[in-house]
């Protein structure tokens, strides 16, 4: 495998995402490779706006923790994007900053991975021998103005074309790019099965009062907050705890805390969700149906089945192929009485449910989805 700059949505930091488990599995393997992680710009822009120059600090390249051939760095984005001249100024910087980086750690010919379809500038452009584009959404079907969603369908559109490969973690995604990526690849999420060893499964729940647990994102396009207000008020001794950073607006948020048992926790680290699902007796996918959920192939189907625990899930892609292990609902009365199944498998001796959610996701671990990519890296340099 050639040295990355891999080019990510998000910042390295203890809330773990496809990113970070395949740069780490890829970085372990192959230790004397050096991957450029490329997190989110520093927005001088936003930070002049609100008054906050003091929070943004001048662009460090550092080493993630625990793995020392992979260096975290931020270019910074000094002008708001609304403009085009403007965002043409923040892509030539944010180029500027990585060729730089790359430059100063001794970088050759190294692989360009990008996450965000806005980094299409960045093709051609980092002495790169190939690029490789991994969709894990279909960003043109979130909730947005028709700009933005004009401006992400055209960027989308060239970055699959002009990536040498590209990579979708969903049949969906498959089905909507083939016709327009020159190498198209399949490789769905995973889970690292021994993380998830230490999660109890011995507790019994009151069928009365149980718990019923969500972990991931909080985004009106992923969760339907009127579902979740329903399982909460038909389990009135029991609770509906959400673990996850919160996206939803102040109505939404203010509507779900005036529920009494809806926990609304927050984000918490990689390392602390084993513990947070030991108090669950039932994960929960309470999920809108829509073009954009359909295109996901959630890290929380691995997770939940990694955990054993049973599983309640709206009609969506992922936990619809495993039946026999997750209970799915689409209504809300559905929903609820899939839910009450659930409490009451948790009450039960489940030993064999909860070892064959376990051995499923053995089948569909991070291992074997890096596999995958290494071959992909290797087809590209």
């Amino acid at each position: 495998m050639r040295d990355l700059i891999f080019v990510s949505m998000e910042n390295w930091d203890e809330i773990w995402r496809r990113n970070q488990f395949v740069v780490a599995e890829l970085a372990r393997r192959f230790p004397d490779r050096k991957i450029l992680f490329v997190g989110l710009a520093r927005d001088f822009s936003h930070a002049l706006r609100k008054g906050r120059l003091r929070e943004i600090k001048a662009p460090q390249t550092v080493c993630a923790p625990d793995l020392t051939n992979v260096f975290l760095t931020n270019a910074s984005k000094f002008l708001p994007n609304t403009l085009p001249f403007c965002r043409k100024i923040n892509e030539a910087a944010m180029r500027r900053h990585v060729r730089k980086i790359a430059r100063d750690l001794g970088l050759k010919a190294p692989v360009l991975w990008l996450n965000p379809h806005s980094a299409v500038h960045m093709i051609g452009q980092m002495n790169e021998r190939g690029a490789l584009y991994d969709i894990t959404d279909d960003w043109t079907q979130l909730t947005q103005k028709a700009a933005e969603k004009r401006l992400v369908t055209q960027q989308d559109d060239a970055l699959c074309r002009r990536a040498n490969a590209v990579v979708v973690c969903s049949s969906r995604l498959f089905e909507l790019k083939k016709s327009r990526a020159k190498e198209l690849f399949l490789v769905p999420n995973g889970v690292d099965v021994a993380h998830y060893a230490a999660v109890d499964n011995t507790r019994r729940a009151d069928t009365q009062a149980p718990v019923f647990g969500y972990t991931g994102s909080i985004h009106a396009d992923r969760v339907d907050t009127d579902r979740v207000l329903d399982l909460a008020r038909a389990f009135p001794q029991g609770r509906v705890v959400l673990i996850g950073p919160n996206m939803l607006s102040e109505a939404q948020t203010s509507k779900l805390r005036a529920q009494p048992n809806i926990e609304l926790r927050g984000a918490i680290s990689y390392a602390q969700i084993p513990q947070a699902m030991s108090q669950f007796d039932v994960c929960v996918v309470p999920h809108v149906e829509s073009a954009f959920t359909e295109s996901l192939n959630p890290i929380k189907l691995w997770e939940y089945l990694a955990a054993g625990k049973p599983i309640v899930s709206t009609n969506l892609a992922g936990f619809r192929d495993f039946p026999a292990l997750c209970r799915i609902a689409s209504s809300r009365d559905d929903f609820l009485a899939a839910c009450r199944e659930a409490a009451q498998e948790a009450a039960s001796d489940n030993a064999s449910q909860v070892a064959a959610r376990q051995a499923e996701a053995s089948n569909n671990s991070w291992t074997k989805r890096v596999d995958q990519i290494v071959e992909i890296l290797n087809e590209i340099g």
